[in-house]
Formats: structure tokens, C-alpha cells, sequence
């Protein structure tokens, strides 16, 4: 458009158009010719009434759209149809337009005010159905607010999270980008850049956007443009070696023809208005000839500049003369590509629109006759009331209005695919419908093709997906899909893909090696099928058959002296409760149960002070004997047999006491224990009441220092009939081994915590069997001579 300064001094030149002709705007206001003339022949809708018209070139301009509207709303200019007889003449009750949304968001607010309605074809700025600010706003194209969704959703299905915004600087760019990046940010997807233009802006604008993309690492480019703005953007980026770039188009320039002439946008893909067919619209489009062209100055401009000639005799001789021989039929131009009918279908649904209006305002239905009023005086109100409710099929494709005059959003998903011949195609490859519920508004159906060719579905984003296993932390100072990828640590996994956080396992689970999964903790217990357990259990057998062994042979020389010189019935006792402790360790192998946790320390306790009261009885019983054999003395008439039973029996008793009082308060029991080790789970026996452990225990150490004090004390008897060296040995190893328990018991984890035990057991019984018994045998069996009672009386040395 010329800018013109005003004088004010004489009536200002209407505003002029400027810049190159657009055939698909042609073919537009074609087609409202062409539903107008179909109307007024038709003798259902508006019978006996024609519809007049106008048409205005707003040349994509606000100033021009502003003129146009107030020549419209002032009714000043008288209508084509000169030299008839109609009504009311200039008067406008509604306008179809405008194919852009800035110039129409200024009609609407002039027009609003006046109620004449606006239905555009094409003009899809979501902000249009704001009712406060555009109360008369109609149009059969979807809002951008869908179409925004669509194409974030669409962004979203392939995975691309990283990608380029460009969009134009206008109503239509601006706030359909922004109603675009609020859907992609609740989506998830991350923009590297964002980048506004307008066609009028200077070159090196527009080339600093080309560079943009250019250097940029997204390869999923988001273009927001209307067709006029995207022709610039494209050309630049053709100057030099275009980068390889997967174009997400909107409407408006993914179906333009002219856009499609650009072969390294091959590929591209974006969402469409619905491809439609109009019965004899072609035909009308073609039905041109150089004399009715003459006769309009629109159509004598297109005429001039499709075929290159000139059709007036005076202008300045520039082009060839037209001859006649130019044939409309065979013209290439986006006038004549009807095969992809779309916003066409928009322009030619808002007229029938408006018609419907008028046919239900001013119509009435009588015994199955149409009856419309040709004197109606209808007032733009009465319209705008009508077109509120219409809701009517034309052509297979149905047409009405929501609260905020749109239509129902449906899209067809289309790519760009590269012919045979080379040329770019627009297929169609699925289809987008918002009335669908959430999820399910894609359908995709047919084959894509993507940037450079290719078959795959291009990658896009700014750091690749962390697998499962792994966690996502964010980069410092980047966006929220530049991220690192860190492993799980032990014991938490991700068992998704770009896991955000990493989950515990439960408390009897453990991570696996992947940390994807979780498997449950092994089990740990001292089992009679480790090495370990054979072992030990094999020693414990071994052990209890030396007893029992020990026994046999006592048992078979139970009349000799060396047997008979310490009370042989505690020498047998004492061999019994030998063999119980080495058998009672065999109770601390295998997995733990109630009934093995109170057997393995009560029987071990019992055991261990049955043991310890026999020697202690012998120990006391050697001391009763030399203090016997002192002149007037009468200790071993306090200390017989009867007593030394009773000292075995009520010491063992107090034992069993502790031990009943020990299960009955709080006695041990099997656990799981989860806390020694993190990856394994430990069974073991829990003391219960710790009280009850340590009385136990302290009670045979207890007993223990006590036999090794009075053994200390008749280690200097005769040795020959005396025992008690070999009793403090025994006692020493006994209290050594104990003591020595004490630290390791407390330290040793897991398993090992019941191996100590079952070690201080062996040892503290070999430990007295070896003493007390090993020697005995050796006589018995080898120094049959010494085991006389001449020898065990004699002072002397052995």
C-alpha cells in the first residue's frame, strides 16, 4: 500500500493497493461469486430473492481493511447490479472476509458496533472469539486455538521436545504462537528460539531470522506464518545451502502452492482445512474469455500478468499485445488448482451461511411451499440474530456456530511428498478432529515421508531419553530438556523412560544390576548346605562321638582306679552333658524358627551349666578328699554322693529357672534382618529380652570362675591323684574363649554372628574334653601299668 501524507486542504484519495497480484485471493472472491449466482438460482433457498454484492480488495492491509469497512457500514456506494430496481440500495446487512485476521480484527470492531456481521473464511486468530471485543464475529475456519493444540499435539506424538518457533508478526502469528507454546509447555517441549517477522520488515531481519535457524541444533522447526510472510522466510533460507530442517506448518501456508516450490522444505507436515469438492466450481473458475475479463479491472490484471501480454491498447508497451490465443484451461496458477479445494470450501460455506440467515429471517414454510418476504426492510440485527442459529449440510459438509461464532475444529494431517516428476505433493496422511475425546483426536493412516526423504522419524530433541535406570537432572541455566542422565544408586531404580526421581525399594526388595527393576533380597542364614555349616557340623559330630567314645571306654574300665579316684558318676554325667553341647550346636544351623530360637539358647545355657556343675563338682570333690585325709577331719562326709548330686542338680536348677523366666517374659524369635546389610536379607534369632541373653550367659561365666578359682586352688596337690591341673587348663581355655566371644559375637555380621557362637561352643567343650579326659585315656589305653591304686597313691611324680 502507497503511504500518502494529507494536506487536509482537499478530499484524501481513497487508499490504493500495491505489490504483487494474488491469484488464490482471486479464486476466493471467484467462489462467493460463484455461491451467490448458485443461490439466487436455486429455488429452495431464498426463493424469489437475489442476493447482491460487493467486492473489495483489501490488499492484506489495515488502512485499506478500515476504508472498506466504513464504506460498508455508511451504505454510500451503490451496488453492481446498477439500473434495477432494488431495495435499499448500498445497504450491507453482512460482509465474508477477511482472509487475513489483523485486518480483520479492525472491520470487526467498526463493523461490531453497528451489529452487521462478519463471517470470515479465513481469518483464525483465536483472539476473534473474545464476544466482548468482537460480538458479530463469525467464521467457518477453526480457531487457531485448536489449531495451536493440534500442532503441539502433533509435536508431542513423534517426540520431538526440542525444536525452533518462527512466527509472523501479526494478530495471526502472535497469538497463535502464543496459544502453540502454552499447549507445547504443559506437553512438555522445550524452544531453543523464537522468532517473529512481517513481510514489510527490512531483509536483514529476515535474514537474521534465516540465520537463526541456520545455527540453531533443534531440527524441528514450528512455523506459525501466514503464506504471504512464509514466501519471504523461504526465499532467504534458499540463498544459501538450506539445513536440513522438519517443517511443522500451520494452515496457512502448508497448502499454499507457492510454498510448495520450495523442494528443500520437502516433507514438511502440518495440519489442514478439510480437502472439499464444489460441483461446478471449476468450470465456472475457467469460464473466462479476454471480453468478459476486459470488463472488470481485477480479472484484466490477473489476465495481464498470468499470460504475460497486455489487454489495453494504451499503456505503455511493455508486454505483448493479447491475441486471443490465451487458454485459462491450460494455465498452471493457484487460480485454476482446484484439486485441493480447502479455504475455497470456507469462502463458499460463509456465503451459504449468511444465506441461510436470511432465508430463516425473512422465509416461512407453508404447506410444504417456501414463502420469503422480497419487501423485508431486515436491519443487520435481525441477521446477526439468525446466523447465531444456523445450522444447516451443504454439499456433504455441515456448517454452524459455537457461543463464539466457530465452527467444529477438524484438520486433515498433510506432508509434503516429493512426485515422480520432482514436484511437491500434498497428501494426505491422517486427520485431526477436537470433538474426539482427549487422546484420541489423532489418526494417523497414511505413509510419511520426512525431511531430506527419509522414511524415519527425524530426531529432535536436546538431550537423548534417559533410559530405565537412569534419572533426569537438569543442566544449569538450560531448559528444563537439556538434562544429564544419572544412574540410580543402589537399592532405588526407574523402571520408566525419563524417570524424573528414583524410587526406594521396598524394604524386602533390592535393586538389579540395571537398576530398572526390583528383585526380592536374598535370604541369608547359617544353611546346612554351605561349607561353612559342614564344617562346623561335622566338628560338632565329631565331637560328640569323641564323648561318647570317652564314655565307652570309661564305661568299660568303670572298676579301674584312674576311673574310679574322681567320682566316676560325675565323670559320666560330665560326658553326657559333653555330648549335648556338641550336639545343641547343630540347633544354630538352618533358617530360624520360634521353636529352634528358644531350643538353640536355652538347651545351649542348660547344657553349659550341667557341664560346668559337674566339674565344679569335681573340682570341690578333690579338695573334700585331701582335706579328708588330714587328721581328725570329716569333710567328705559333707560332700558324698548325694550332695554332689544336689549341688549339680540345684546349680543346673537356678539355670533352668533363668531360662523359663527368660521364655516366658520375652523369649528369643525369628527376624528379618534389614538393616546389617542393604542388598540381603539376614534371618537370624532375636534375644528377645537381652537380660534374659547376658543372665544366661553370665551366669555359666559366673560358674566358670568360680570352678577355675577353686581349681587354681588344688593345682599344687599330689599329682598323681590330683585332677585339678587339668581342670584349670580346661576352665582357663573355657573363660578364654568366652571373654573372647564377647567382641567378636557383638562385630561378626550376618551369618557369621551365629558361626561365633557355635565356634566358642566346639572350642569351650574340646576345650574340656581335652583336658579332663584326654590324659585319663592316654593311661587307659597306653599306660595300662599306671592305672593302679598303688600308683595313684604314691606322691611321686608320674
Amino acid at each position: 500500500m502507497q503511504t500518502v501524507i494529507n494536506n487536509y486542504t482537499t478530499k484524501p484519495e481513497p487508499p490504493r493497493c500495491t505489490g504483487s497480484f494474488h491469484p488464490r485471493e482471486l479464486r476466493f472472491s471467484r467462489a462467493m461469486i460463484f455461491a451467490i449466482e448458485e443461490i439466487n438460482n436455486s429455488t429452495e433457498l431464498l426463493p424469489g430473492i437475489k442476493l447482491g454484492y460487493q467486492i473489495h480488495d483489501t490488499c492484506a492491509s489495515v488502512p485499506v481493511a478500515v476504508h472498506v469497512a466504513f464504506q460498508l457500514v455508511n451504505g454510500q456506494d451503490p451496488v453492481f447490479y446498477q439500473g434495477r430496481n432494488c431495495s435499499q440500495s448500498g445497504v450491507v446487512v453482512a460482509a465474508v472476509g477477511d482472509s487475513a485476521s489483523t485486518p480483520s480484527i479492525s472491520m470487526s470492531r467498526i463493523m461490531g458496533p453497528f451489529n452487521v456481521p462478519l463471517v470470515s473464511h479465513f481469518a483464525s486468530c483465536a483472539c476473534l472469539s473474545d464476544k466482548q471485543e468482537y460480538p458479530t464475529f463469525f467464521r467457518t475456519i477453526p480457531s487457531d486455538q485448536f489449531q495451536a493444540d493440534a500442532l503441539a499435539k502433533l509435536v508431542k506424538h513423534f517426540g520431538w521436545t526440542w525444536i525452533g518457533a518462527v512466527h509472523s508478526d501479526s494478530d495471526y502469528g502472535n497469538n497463535g504462537m502464543a496459544s502453540f507454546l502454552k499447549t507445547a509447555n504443559s506437553e512438555g517441549i522445550c524452544v531453543e528460539y523464537i522468532e517473529s517477522f512481517y513481510r514489510t520488515d527490512p531483509q536483514s531481519k529476515i535474514r537474521r531470522v534465516a540465520d537463526v535457524i541456520r545455527r540453531s541444533t533443534a531440527t524441528v522447526v514450528v512455523a506459525f506464518v501466514a503464506d504471504g510472510d512464509m514466501k519471504f522466510l523461504l526465499e532467504e533460507l534458499a540463498l544459501d545451502p538450506p539445513p536440513p530442517r522438519q517443517w511443522i506448518g500451520s494452515e496457512s501456508w502448508i497448502t499454499d502452492p507457492n510454498s510448495m516450490t520450495f523442494g528443500f522444505c520437502a516433507g514438511a507436515i502440518g495440519v489442514a482445512i478439510q480437502k472439499s469438492v464444489i460441483p461446478g466450481l471449476r468450470d465456472f473458475l475457467l469460464d473466462l474469455s479476454p471480453s468478459n475479463v476486459a470488463a472488470s479491472s481485477v480479472l484484466t490484471e490477473f489476465w495481464q500478468e498470468a499470460f504475460n501480454c497486455s489487454l489495453t491498447k494504451t499503456a505503455v508497451v511493455t508486454k505483448r499485445q493479447c491475441d486471443g490465443t490465451e487458454d485459462i484451461k491450460v494455465l498452471v496458477s493457484p487460480y485454476t488448482e482446484t484439486s485441493q479445494l480447502r479455504i475455497t470450501n470456507m469462502v463458499y460455506k460463509a456465503v451459504y451461511a449468511v444465506a441461510h440467515a436470511i432465508h430463516d429471517a425473512v422465509c416461512q414454510e407453508t404447506e410444504n411451499k417456501t414463502k420469503c418476504d422480497k419487501h423485508s426492510n431486515m436491519e443487520p440485527k435481525q441477521l446477526f440474530a439468525a446466523l447465531k442459529k444456523v445450522n444447516f449440510t451443504q454439499n456433504g459438509y455441515h456448517v454452524s456456530f459455537d457461543k463464539n461464532g466457530d465452527p467444529v475444529a477438524f484438520y486433515e494431517l498433510v506432508n509434503w511428498q516429493k512426485s515422480e516428476s520432482g514436484d511437491i505433493e500434498l497428501v494426505t496422511v491422517g486427520y485431526y478432529d477436537a470433538s474426539l475425546p482427549k487422546g484420541q483426536e489423532f489418526n494417523i493412516n497414511g505413509k510419511l515421508i520426512w525431511l531430506e526423504g527419509g522414511t524415519q522419524v527425524p530426531v529432535s530433541v536436546c538431550s537423548e531419553s534417559c533410559p530405565p535406570g537412569t534419572r533426569k537432572v537438569l543442566q544449569k541455566g538450560k531448559p528444563i530438556c537439556c538434562y544429564d542422565c544419572i544412574p540410580c544408586p543402589e537399592g532405588e531404580i526407574s523402571n520408566m523412560t525419563d524417570s524424573p526421581d528414583c524410587f526406594p525399594c521396598p524394604r524386602e526388595f533390592w535393586s538389579n544390576a540395571k537398576r530398572d527393576a526390583c528383585f526380592h533380597k536374598p535370604v541369608e542364614f547359617l544353611s546346612f548346605d554351605e561349607v561353612l555349616s559342614i564344617i562346623l557340623a561335622v566338628v560338632s559330630i565329631s565331637g560328640a562321638c569323641l564323648a561318647i567314645i570317652t564314655t565307652v571306654i570309661f564305661f568299660h574300665h568303670r572298676t579301674t582306679p584312674i576311673v574310679r579316684a574322681n567320682n566316676s558318676e560325675l565323670s559320666f554325667l560330665l560326658l553326657f552333658s559333653l555330648t549335648l553341647c556338641f550336639l545343641c550346636s547343630l540347633t544354630f544351623i538352618g533358617a530360624p524358627s520360634e521353636w529352634s530360637c528358644m531350643l538353640r539358647h536355652t538347651v545351649f545355657g542348660i547344657t553349659f551349666v550341667l557341664c560346668i556343675s559337674c566339674v565344679l563338682g569335681k573340682t570341690i570333690v578333690v579338695l573334700m578328699a585331701f582335706k579328708a585325709t588330714l587328721p581328725g577331719s570329716n569333710a567328705m562326709k559333707w560332700f558324698g554322693p548325694v550332695q554332689q548330686r544336689m549341688t549339680v542338680v540345684s546349680v543346673t536348677f537356678i539355670q533352668v529357672i533363668i531360662c523359663i523366666i527368660w521364655l516366658v517374659v520375652s523369649p528369643p524369635f525369628p527376624v528379618k534382618n534389614l538393616t546389617t546389610y542393604k542388598e540381603k536379607i539376614i534371618l537370624e534369632c532375636a534375644l528377645g529380652s537381652a537380660v534374659g541373653f547376658w543372665a544366661v550367659l553370665g551366669y555359666i561365666g559366673l560358674l566358670a570362675v568360680f570352678c577355675f578359682v577353686l581349681a587354681v586352688l588344688a593345682r599344687k596337690l599330689p599329682d598323681n591323684f590330683n585332677e585339678a591341673k587339668m581342670i584349670t587348663f580346661s576352665m582357663l581355655i573355657f573363660c578364654a574363649v568366652w571373654i573372647t566371644f564377647i567382641p567378636a559375637y557383638v562385630s561378626s555380621p550376618g551369618k557369621f554372628t551365629v558361626a561365633v557362637e557355635i565356634f566358642a561352643i566346639l572350642a569351650s567343650s574340646f576345650g574340656l574334653i581335652m583336658c579332663i579326659f584326654a590324659p585319663k585315656c592316654f593311661i587307659i589305653l597306653f599306660q595300662p601299668e599306671k592305672n593302679t591304686k598303688k600308683h595313684l597313691m604314691n606322691k611321686s611324680p608320674m
